[in-house]
């Protein structure tokens, strides 16, 4: 086991990572930026070193620097959290060549799976579903008999996308080439990659991920599925597990799947394969080399630490767990609490937090690195903190959460909670029926409130 792991990341991550060492027995190095001085992951770390100013390409991505203070305070492991460098093959090289762990999959596996177009392929020949589409695009003219054949609306993606970005969707076959070219664009001044490939525009669907943990002794399990169907713009905004209108035999098949996948691009660690589930089909759409930001809902459900886990696994540990073992209990929900104000446009909140009060009692969970105090810098993502409940059953997991909600009080900045309240107490919401495409419309009813 590991005696020492640098985290190469901020925020609540880091300081969840942070925790899982501490209970561990194991030291932790903390990196953080100027503009990070006076956060909680510096002050909580055994280590804490300042590598660079508040950019983030200057500090938290800055690949040399990390390998450095990693091999100057003796760290054996590089823990990336999520974000950053977390899905960067270069970077998960580099640890390799440095001798210094990795937590998470190779980076071979990384690489592989960062290239949307490449999974697809792989995924197909594992016998994994994938939606209609076309591979790689090099013929407009092509790319429009196949859009006519599987039928628009289709989705043009940048192979090596994410974030949302190098993403067109196109609803009549005259408005494809230039789709094409303006995704090829978008994705080469991104990820300095312009290839793109296509696919059916599914509409009105979930968007249902499987957790999956991976050891390097061939062993692969899942954790039960998470519904993130709740997302603006691509992100994210509520999570919940188990997905509330997923049925046992579809469920079954998903897991199998999922299984498939890992083991057809020898994965290890923790990781996530998305799906698109549309009535009884469900559709692979791309496979996450690391830890989720939703992660606690699954936490929650079935007891299993996966930071910890994530840990074991790198330092060449067996799961002690069978599928057997696994059987998720109750219902988890997390919402994502941003500093922004949805009524005016989601423009970011920064500014010195005057008051805080977290949520307590039993099964409610606060993940977060701010404090009364602090001011939250300019420099980073909107989101601050993640609010988690757990309860017996769905309906109870929601008023937790409503009752959660309440009582969060973060002062000196504008925070989403109450469009969180307004979410789940939505008709859609409650009945489980919300698809990716519900938000964008009910925000602005929302609004109106």
């Amino acid at each position: 086991m590991f005696t020492k792991i640098l985290i190469a990341n901020r925020g609540e991550i880091a300081v969840r990572i942070i925790r899982a060492c501490k209970e561990m027995g194991i030291s932790s190095v903390a990196v953080y930026s100027e503009a990070d001085r006076d956060a909680l992951h510096v002050n909580l770390a055994d280590e804490s070193y300042c590598i660079g100013p508040a950019l983030l390409k200057d500090s938290y991505l800055n690949m040399t620097a990390l390998i450095d203070v990693a091999a100057a305070t003796g760290a054996q492991a590089i823990h990336p959290g999520y974000g950053l460098l977390s899905e960067n093959p270069q970077f998960a090289e580099l640890c390799e060549t440095c001798g210094i762990a990795f937590i998470g999959p190779s980076s071979q596996v990384i690489k592989r799976m960062g290239n949307k177009d490449e999974a697809r392929r792989t995924m197909a020949k594992a016998g994994v579903p994938i939606v209609p589409g076309m591979d790689a695009i090099t013929d407009e003219a092509e790319a429009v008999r196949v859009a006519d054949k599987i039928g628009f609306p289709v989705i043009v993606k940048a192979s090596a996308g994410g974030g949302g970005r190098g993403i067109r969707i196109v609803r009549d076959r005259g408005e494809l080439p230039r789709a094409i070219q303006m995704a090829s664009s978008e994705a080469m001044s991104a990820f300095g990659n312009g290839e793109v490939y296509m696919e059916k525009y599914l509409e009105h669907v979930k968007h249902v991920e499987m957790q999956i943990l991976a050891d390097k002794h061939g062993n692969v399990i899942t954790l039960g599925e998470r519904d993130c169907s709740v997302q603006r713009k691509n992100q994210k905004l509520v999570e919940e597990s188990p997905c509330p209108v997923m049925r046992p035999d579809i469920r079954k098949k998903m897991q199998a799947a999922t299984v498939a996948a890992a083991k057809a691009v020898g994965y290890t660690n923790a990781g996530t394969v998305e799906y698109l589930l549309d009535g009884d089909n469900f559709y692979f759409m791309e496979m996450n080399t690391r830890l989720q930001v939703e992660h606690p809902v699954t936490e929650y459900v079935t007891g299993v630490d996966l930071v910890k886990w994530q840990i074991r696994i790198a330092a060449g540990l067996e799961l002690n767990y069978t599928q057997k073992d696994i059987r998720p209990d109750g219902c988890a929900i997390e919402c994502r609490i941003n500093s922004e104000d949805f009524r005016n446009d989601f423009r970011p909140s920064c500014g010195k937090i005057s008051l805080l009060h977290i949520p307590g009692g039993p099964w409610v969970r606060f993940d977060t690195a701010i404090y009364q105090d602090y001011t939250i810098p300019p420099y980073y993502d909107s989101m601050i903190g993640k609010l988690i409940v757990h309860a017996r059953d769905r309906r109870e997991a929601i008023r937790k959460m409503q009752a959660a909600l309440c009582e969060l009080v973060i002062e000196g900045v504008n925070y989403n909670a109450e469009l969180a309240s307004l979410i789940l107490a939505s008709d859609e919401f409650v009945d489980g029926t919300y698809t990716t495409g519900w938000i964008g419309e009910a925000i602005e009813e929302f609004k109106k409130l």
